[in-house]
């Protein structure tokens, strides 16, 4: 349910490369067929096994996420009781599905086995499973559900069957008393990367909490779109959720009641953390950052509203993550109509970043990106490299290959500026091993014909 679910880079990339801008969505590629684009690119790269370092914030906020990731929607309608599956969880894929989709969820399905401790099996392609995810058209999902850009849904089975029961109590999760069968619905067209994000997110839903935070800076559970794989919190949180100590489906009082002592069991460095107590995110700061970042509105519009988040945050005094973002979506959109006051929201955004979560946050590196493209632009070539030497650690461990492939990118030119010809072509191969995966071979073939420039031309 992320409202981020790509960087929006490779326009600032040609412009510091000096070429045209490749389109916003390359061509689909249909499953099983040859695609041409990949001809002259390297294999595509992908990440390797994992295993999420724990979290590292205090048991008593996170027992605070907890209840509120749990007992409430997006929307912010409460759920009456937790709900989750009881017993084994099988989870199958509709045929059609691409071949990249498949691994990623065998990669995610050992990593829940074994860090939430859920019993839960791939089944056979096509099987009546607990769990079914299917891949429908990004066209067809958005159709549905313009603001998503994947989605779960209890008591259906099939795309046909969600568009028959849509409106229908079976579909409303606040109605539902146990889970029994669930629909992931995942666009099939877009790139591995974004497939992937998709899985983790939804699967994770799918089998516990429903809400989003943007007040947590290290979970998956956070429209920011800055962690795109779950994270030790996520784990943490599942666990907790599958617990003896959560059977049942408890109330939110019950399982406020449980929670202290089951966090200290499966977490016990928690247990000796301070509080932070962030106060509450406000009904007006959301909505001002959806309607900044979604699909409706002109782009004047939706930078009156990234500008309304940020006064809202200022005035609340925040000093977290939210008023780090707020900075963020405001040098985002004004990136291409005023790069001045970019640049500075990106600044500010940054050092924010840095200050609360350090320089090698992964929140820290997305900004950095944005800060080295724009010291290209000013032909600091040594500048740049910093930015994107201190991020790159960032981008491998939370596995977002987009973002390693535009700092890499940005690498590339910053080392062909200095005449550094050999270690500027290995950092652009990596780039579009990587770009394949994050951003689609389509749109990594277009990366690799931007040719890199001698010298800034504006």
């Amino acid at each position: 349910m992320h409202l981020l679910r790509r960087l929006a880079a490779i326009p600032m990339l040609c412009l510091l490369a000096a070429c045209a801008a490749p389109p916003a969505t390359p061509p689909a590629t249909p499953p099983g067929s040859i695609d041409a684009a990949a001809e002259g690119l390297p294999p595509m790269q992908r990440f390797g096994p994992t295993r999420a370092a724990p979290p590292s914030r205090s048991n008593a906020d996170m027992a605070r996420d907890f209840l509120d990731l749990g007992f409430l929607m997006e929307s912010g309608r409460a759920l009456p009781r937790l709900t989750r599956f009881e017993g084994p969880v099988g989870i199958s894929v509709q045929p059609g599905a691409p071949a990249t989709l498949g691994r990623d969820l065998d990669d995610l399905l050992v990593r829940l086995r074994r860090e939430a401790g859920i019993d839960i099996r791939r089944l056979p392609d096509g099987s009546p499973t607990q769990i079914v995810v299917a891949t429908p058209s990004r066209a067809q999902l958005k159709a549905q559900v313009p603001e998503a850009a994947c989605f779960v849904v209890p008591n259906v089975g099939t795309w046909e069957e969600f568009l028959r029961q849509r409106s229908s109590r079976a579909t409303d999760w606040t109605q539902v008393e146990r889970r029994v069968r669930v629909a992931v619905f995942i666009p099939g067209d877009v790139s591995p990367q974004e497939m992937r994000d998709c899985l983790h997110e939804e699967i994770a839903q799918a089998l516990g909490p429903l809400n989003d935070l943007f007040r947590l800076p290290d979970s998956v559970f956070n429209d920011d779109n800055m962690h795109t794989v779950l994270t030790g919190f996520d784990m943490l949180m599942l666990r907790a959720w599958y617990s003896p100590e959560m059977a049942g489906s408890p109330t939110r009082e019950e399982a406020a009641a449980a929670l202290p002592g089951l966090l200290a069991r499966l977490n016990p460095r928690g247990a000796r953390l301070p509080p932070e107590g962030l106060p509450p995110t406000s009904r007006d700061w959301i909505d001002a950052v959806k309607s900044a970042l979604g699909p409706r509105g002109s782009t004047a519009a939706r930078q009156r509203e990234a500008a309304r988040a940020l006064a809202i945050a200022r005035a609340a005094g925040w000093r977290d993550t939210r008023l780090g973002f707020s900075w963020y979506v405001v040098g985002r959109l004004a990136v291409e109509d005023d790069p001045d006051a970019a640049l500075v929201a990106f600044g500010n955004a940054h050092a924010l970043y840095r200050r609360a979560l350090g320089a090698d946050s992964i929140q820290a590196a997305n900004v950095a990106m944005q800060l080295a493209a724009f010291a290209l632009l000013a032909d600091n070539s040594e500048a740049a490299l910093a930015l994107v030497d201190e991020s790159l650690p960032a981008a491998r461990e939370t596995q977002n290959a987009a973002l390693l492939a535009t700092l890499l990118f940005v690498r590339a030119e910053a080392l062909a500026r200095q005449d550094r010809e050999n270690a500027a072509q290995a950092a652009r191969v990596d780039s579009l091993g990587w770009a394949r995966y994050g951003f689609g071979t389509a749109e990594a073939a277009e990366l690799g014909r931007i040719r890199p420039a001698r010298r800034l031309r504006l």
